[in-house]
């Protein structure tokens, strides 16, 4: 009976050594790091925080600013400019959205009860960025746009080509 007592008390002691504590997840800003300034009127300040990953080389960010609109068939995008500046002193960068609006579609003629909602973009985005667990990537924006991003990473398997 005893070694069945110390049996159960040996596998409980050993499941709460194995288990890792939750950690909670920490709420960051970007002023953390260094002091981006506050958003014009009119504009809201967005900051992407990354998890640190193990090779950070291999991956890159793609920032997507737009809106979403309800669309027809045909493609959409919207027209603006995304300034990068510098903060003084400091020397990291943010982006800035400037003069955004409605901008260009094709003009095919779509089927009736096509429309859908979609984010639209904006057309010349800054594409893809270094990814960077250490500094937020800041973006300052009109009030009715919005900033979506995803991770890229490059597959581990490395291919040869064909010599030809």
């Amino acid at each position: 009976m005893k070694k069945i007592i110390l049996l159960m008390m040996m596998s409980v002691a050993l499941a709460a050594c194995s288990t890792s504590p939750k950690s909670s997840k920490v709420v960051q800003n970007a002023n953390d790091t260094a002091p981006f300034p506050e958003a014009m009127p009119g504009y809201t300040r967005y900051a992407i925080h990354l998890p640190a990953l193990k090779d950070e080389n291999s991956a890159r960010v793609e920032v997507l600013v737009g809106k979403d609109m309800n669309v027809d068939c045909n493609a959409h995008s919207l027209s603006g400019t995304i300034k990068q500046q510098e903060l003084k002193g400091w020397g990291y960068s943010y982006y800035v959205v400037d003069k955004a609006k409605d901008g260009i579609s094709t003009l095919m003629a779509c089927p009736e009860s096509t429309n859908k909602n979609q984010f639209v973009t904006i057309g010349n985005n800054i594409g893809t960025v270094n990814y960077n667990s250490r500094l937020p990537i800041v973006f300052y924006v009109p009030n009715d746009l919005t900033v979506k991003y995803r991770v890229w990473q490059a597959d581990a398997k490395i291919l040869q080509a064909t010599a030809e």
